[in-house]
């Protein structure tokens, strides 16, 4: 099945597959980075969870009229998903204000967005992906302003999605990354992961938050939270 390496990136090895050229294995690595590569460290356990996790919430959506690139889980930390070309562009929503926007803005942390903002980075490592708009996304990639509508439509659905998805496992989700390819025949899917690597989650009772913020800012223990998060989606509807 796992043939040759395509490509490593931070979180993830992708290789090819034996058997389908239209298929991919990606490998979740325990590696943790964050600021674009600057604070980097490794954590035993970590690419089980992010696979498990986003197995479950790519299952979720899929149930929920999303199209995607997973297929299956195939063990503990891969996953056999459908080769996409890569846009390169980082689809944030904000439902809470939370991160850089509040350094970039000034908007206090926890201020509610309605409606949810989007904002596209170009993923431009030597650049650190930079905030783009949208014609600057026609002049950096191929996308059209048709595909670029359908992805900001996408990503208010998928918002609605999550959200219904981390309630039910009493998490508030203030903000998250997609990112999103073409198939071999030009049909636009969600791509790469969801999980506590890529969005933000807050505990709703409590506040406690429960992501990659918890190694970014050195406040917690990252297995222990993405644990957490593993077994309240596996209580709540992922396991219905």
């Amino acid at each position: 099945m796992k043939g040759s390496l395509l490509y490593e990136g931070k979180a993830k090895r992708v290789y090819h597959t034996t058997d389908e050229s239209d298929q991919l294995v990606l490998s979740y690595k325990d590696d943790a980075t964050a600021f674009n590569g600057k604070k980097k460290d490794e954590f035993a356990g970590k690419g089980r969870l992010n696979n498990l996790i986003t197995s479950k919430v790519f299952q979720y959506l899929h149930q929920h009229n999303i199209t995607t690139h997973f297929i299956e889980a195939l063990n503990d930390t891969e996953q056999l998903v459908s080769r996409t070309n890569i846009i390169p562009l980082e689809v944030v929503v904000r439902n809470q204000a939370a991160g850089s926007i509040t350094r970039r803005l000034g908007i206090e942390e926890k201020t509610s967005f309605t409606p949810p903002i989007i904002e596209l980075f170009y993923k431009k490592d030597e650049l650190n992906d930079p905030l783009i708009n949208d014609v600057h996304a026609y002049h950096l990639t191929d996308i059209t302003e048709q595909e670029l509508t359908f992805i900001k439509q996408q990503a208010l659905d998928i918002n609605i999605e999550l959200q219904k998805l981390f309630r039910s496992a009493g998490l508030t989700l203030v903000d998250f990354k997609l990112e999103f390819g073409r198939l071999k025949d030009g049909t636009i899917v969600l791509s790469d992961e969801i999980s506590p690597d890529t969005c933000r989650l807050w505990d709703e009772e409590t506040g406690e938050k429960m992501d990659k913020d918890v190694f970014r800012e050195s406040t917690g223990d990252l297995i222990d939270t993405y644990t957490k998060i593993l077994h309240r989606l596996e209580e709540s509807v992922c396991a219905k």
